[in-house]
């Protein structure tokens, strides 16, 4: 793995996220723990250099990201745009989607993180 995940430093606070989902990614992990959703392994709380993502799956170098209200000002648009582009400069590929969609269509949710997936 490269040596920008999971750096020590960050090992404490990826603990207390892990501990602590909230509602939303509570739902979410229960479809993909476990090698789910076409036996890929996700991660929780899976640190990049300096950010924590919600979920991201190693093999496909995937990560999903749950926005909740504050996601939706100027300045979580402008933080957001700027994790996005530095995860893609890791060739880290970042999908996003509204908390409320894991309640109302998760099984939409689930399709659109499938279709993500490189073929193998």
């Amino acid at each position: 793995m490269d040596n920008y995940h999971n750096l020590p430093q960050k090992k404490e606070i990826r603990r207390t996220l892990r501990n602590t989902l909230t509602p939303a990614e509570a739902t979410l992990w229960k479809a993909l723990k476990g090698g789910q959703l076409t036996g890929r392994k996700f991660r929780r709380q899976h640190s990049a250099g300096a950010y924590i993502l919600d979920f991201y799956c190693p093999e496909e170098r995937l990560a999903i990201e749950l926005d909740g209200a504050g996601h939706y000002t100027v300045s979580g648009n402008q933080h957001d745009a700027a994790r996005t582009a530095y995860l893609n400069t890791l060739g880290i590929r970042v999908i996003r989607f509204e908390n409320k969609l894991i309640w109302s269509a998760l099984e939409s949710v689930l399709q659109t993180i499938e279709s993500k997936f490189h073929l193998i």
